[in-house]
């Protein structure tokens, strides 16, 4: 397994708190990755920092075997890095089937039809995102992405007010992408899906973060199991 994106030993703070002090994050080429944690703790500034979209007060990016000094969301996304962020992705000004056009990179074959298939949203190409239902939204959502063909997905809170079957498909095609070679990270609270997903499992809490490794490890992890999931382990 290869790591494609490192941010290593993180530290931000907004006005006098300090929400991560020594946090870091992995993406690893093939692997879905779950950051896991508690309201609060720092998770999404953690997925901002390692997309060049919040500057740390401390560490380190590195994107495909490259320190960065100051990344940026342009320049990663241009080596093929994609941030889904959690809402407010698509424009209401412009149809999916729009979206879909600007997301393929120049000389690119139009793979719009086949991408909105496989997300079952071929029927709603000419609707806007505001006519959408939430999960509907939400698969035009991973649908741009795809259609990046990143190397690198960070995706924020993807199954956050969408519906358990639509929680499944995209959880599958989060599987499937890892398994073309995408190095996938997202975050959120539905915990026994993330789990059951996952291939290794983050643990953000207390402004650092914990490697737990794949799920039936993480589950024999005494503080993990007290202070995250609980005492019946979700």
């Amino acid at each position: 397994m290869r790591e494609v994106l490192i941010a290593d030993c993180t530290a931000k703070r907004f006005g006098e708190r300090w929400v991560l002090h020594s946090a870091s994050l992995r993406a690893t080429v093939g692997e879905v990755r779950a950051l896991l944690g508690r309201n609060g703790v720092g998770k999404s500034t953690l997925l901002k920092i390692a997309a060049g979209i919040v500057r740390p007060d401390a560490g380190t990016v590195q994107f495909r075997g490259i320190w960065r000094e100051k990344p940026t969301l342009p320049s990663l996304a241009r080596e093929g890095l994609c941030f889904v962020p959690d809402h407010d992705l698509l424009s209401s000004a412009f149809s999916i089937r729009e979206h879909f056009q600007f997301a393929q990179r120049a000389n690119q074959a139009d793979d719009s039809a086949r991408v909105a298939e496989r997300l079952k949203i071929d029927k709603l190409l000419d609707a806007r995102p505001f006519e959408l239902s939430s999960g509907e939204r939400r698969r035009a959502e991973v649908g741009f992405a795809m259609l990046r063909r990143p190397v690198c997905l960070l995706i924020d809170e993807p199954l956050r007010n969408i519906s358990p079957i639509d929680a499944e498909e995209l959880l599958r095609v989060f599987v499937e992408m890892a398994r073309a070679g995408c190095a996938v990270v997202i975050t959120g609270h539905e915990v026994p899906a993330l789990l059951a997903a996952a291939d290794h499992i983050t643990w953000c809490t207390s402004g650092t973060t914990y490697e737990m490794g794949p799920a039936f490890i993480a589950r024999t992890d005494e503080r993990f199991m007290r202070d995250y999931l609980g005492p019946s382990g979700v």
